[in-house]
């Protein structure tokens, strides 16, 4: 869609619930995606869907920007700076998927405007279509995927579902029914599921779904995040998508691929079948502003303190500026199938990032990178990780957000209001964080001292 949103006139309204009845569909649920990527909305009686699918829907307008534990912040300029105002809710009629284990439920997701027309320049799924809308200013689309891991466990005793780091095992990971179902569940939830297997950590799973164009890519990867959550709950599981939820196990990740296509042809831009590695000059250059603003970059790969704890040489978590060949310890993997799957995959991002912000965050490095013609370093010859000398990521979370904060191009591209809500919510979390006090210092020094 080229606009913000989408503008519903009484004839698309009345498609959009006429289809919706057609499906059986008794009451929707109208969701958007907040700062942390959390499903956040109200659910609709099928007679009213109509109604508020041409008028918008109401809803609290600081919404997007609440902090992670559903905080307003002051300041952002969605809460108390505008008396707390409403915003209304516009369903996307192209996002509409079923909600498998509740009877006669349809989610669909919403973008969101002021009540007098304006978009909300904060709204992460916003944000992301603004840079998309670039790229094709640019003659390109953009084809991703999010590959995200996640532990699971009981949820009345937060235990694992079995123990080790059985990596592949398939046995394993069909013990429990619960896996069987959750596939079947996201097929039925619009999500074209392609692989799953066991992750290092105990009962820590890796469920893929299939690249798609656009806005679409990272609508899937919302509706596959909650799904997850929200149907193992009914199983009495809890999926966690915590980055780093145990010591001494493998964090979980959020790997993001991406390429770019020519609208005109649909041809991969990213593929030159005569480079040794099939990367033409556009990849290269995308790959290099993905370098170059990896630093701003890393405070939206990796939005929260805890994930930082994931960010460590040899735990095939990236903590340096690096590029290699099918090399998984660099934070840029160049994926040289020299054919028409030719892409990259950012393998820096977390379980625990919002996936329309880990895309846009990439895809305006990206462009940048080709609007300024970057050069991109040769590759060096070994492991990415074993090179000291290459710059490191930030490795706290205030660091993150001070590169940030100093990328003057690439908070232009991302756009001002939207960083200085995500620099003033996320801010306002590391001091609320910092006020617990941690197990590991009550035990390392109370007794004792």
């Amino acid at each position: 869609m080229s606009l913000p949103y989408f503008h519903h006139t009484p004839e698309t309204a009345s498609n959009f619930a006429q289809n919706l009845r057609e499906n059986s569909v008794e009451y929707v649920r109208f969701e958007l995606p907040d700062l942390a990527g959390l499903s956040r909305g109200k659910t609709v009686p099928m007679n009213h869907v109509e109604s508020y699918t041409l008028n918008g829907l109401n809803l609290y307008g600081g919404a997007v920007t609440l902090d992670s534990a559903s905080i307003p912040i002051q300041g952002t300029g969605y809460n108390e700076d505008i008396n707390f105002a409403d915003c209304l809710m516009v369903p996307d009629p192209d996002t509409v998927s079923n909600v498998p284990w509740l009877a006669n439920t349809a989610r669909v997701i919403c973008d969101t405007k002021w009540y007098d027309g304006r978009p909300q320049p904060a709204a992460p799924r916003t944000v992301l279509k603004n840079i998309l809308s670039l790229a094709a200013q640019m003659g390109y689309g953009v084809k991703m995927g999010h590959e995200y891991e996640f532990y699971v466990v009981d949820a009345a005793t937060r235990k694992p579902l079995y123990t080790g780091q059985p990596i592949f095992v398939t046995s394993l990971l069909h013990q429990h029914p619960a896996l069987d179902k959750l596939m079947r569940v996201l097929n039925l939830s619009g999500v074209d599921m392609i692989t799953a297997n066991g992750e290092y950590g105990p009962s820590q799973w890796e469920l893929n779904f299939a690249a798609m164009d656009g806005i679409a890519a990272a609508d899937r990867a919302f509706v596959f995040k909650n799904t997850v959550k929200e149907f193992l709950h009914t199983e009495g599981l809890l999926a966690t998508f915590m980055t780093k939820p145990y010591k001494g196990l493998a964090g979980s990740c959020s790997h993001f691929h991406i390429s770019l296509y020519e609208l005109a042809s649909g041809r991969n831009v990213f593929l030159d079948a005569a480079d040794k590695d099939g990367m033409s000059p556009i990849m290269k250059q995308f790959t290099a502003g993905i370098l170059e603003h990896a630093a701003a970059a890393q405070a939206i790969w990796n939005p929260t303190p805890n994930c930082y704890r994931r960010i460590r040489p040899h735990t095939f978590a990236p903590s340096n500026v690096s590029w290699g060949v099918e090399d998984r310890s660099a934070s840029v993997r160049i994926k040289a199938s020299k054919d028409k799957r030719q892409h990259l995959e950012v393998r820096v991002p977390s379980a625990l990032s919002n996936p329309y912000l880990t895309a846009a965050a990439t895809i305006a490095a990206g462009l940048l990178g080709m609007q300024h013609e970057s050069v991109l370093a040769p590759e060096r010859s070994g492991l990415k990780e074993a090179d000291d000398s290459f710059k490191k990521l930030p490795t706290e979370m205030h660091e993150s957000l001070a590169a940030l904060e100093a990328d003057t191009d690439f908070i232009h591209m991302l756009g001002s209001e939207f960083v200085h809500v995500f620099q003033t919510v996320k801010t306002a979390e590391i001091l609320r964080l910092r006020e617990d006090i941690p197990a590991a210092e009550t035990n390392e020094y109370f007794d004792l001292y």
